[in-house]
């Protein structure tokens, strides 16, 4: 049995939850999240928590996981989450224009990135991105999908690359004797 998933979640002021058809439907101040609940994991919404059981024990990998999934729903609509990029090289930038970031990272054309629905980013001194919503799982996965449009280059550290991400150099190709 998972340790996480005994632990309840607690319900801040504001939050409401709607358990329907298998689904659960989380509302707070910043929006509306919902997700499907798989059939051995049973939810109780009793005296401003959220408690998660099992009903069979033969799928308990579901357990603490959805409980953490629940947990992320709650602090989504509440606080919301933000993933920071940077983008180092000269003579790249960032523009957010009309729900979509306009980026030049060295190709020979500029890149045009749609932002989901859901989604915001913020361009600050334009090298740096803030990815913002209430969808964890969006929020990440549009943060690697940005990413992707120029990883982090290890010979000379260009590129876009999460805040705080560490990386380390390599060496070149040594000259001849």
């Amino acid at each position: 049995m998972s340790r996480i998933g005994k632990v309840p979640v607690v319900l801040p002021s504001g939050v409401t939850v709607q358990l329907q058809d298998g689904s659960m439907v989380v509302s707070g101040k910043k929006g509306k999240l919902s997700r499907p609940i798989p059939g051995p994991v049973k939810v109780d919404v009793a005296e401003g928590k959220i408690v998660l059981s099992l009903g069979s024990a033969d799928r308990r990998n579901l357990f603490g996981m959805y409980r953490t999934v629940v947990a992320n729903m709650v602090k989504g609509v509440t606080e919301g989450f933000t993933k920071t990029l940077d983008i180092v090289g000269v003579g790249y930038k960032a523009e957010a224009k009309k729900g979509a970031l306009h980026l030049a990272l060295g190709y020979s054309h500029p890149v045009v990135f749609p932002l989901p629905e859901g989604i915001s980013a913020e361009v600050e001194a334009n090298t740096v991105i803030k990815v913002n919503g209430i969808d964890k799982e969006l929020v990440g996965e549009t943060a690697a999908r940005i990413r992707r449009l120029r990883r982090p280059d290890v010979y000379k550290l260009k590129g876009i690359r999460y805040r705080g991400e560490k990386l380390i150099k390599k060496v070149g190709k040594a000259a001849g004797k």
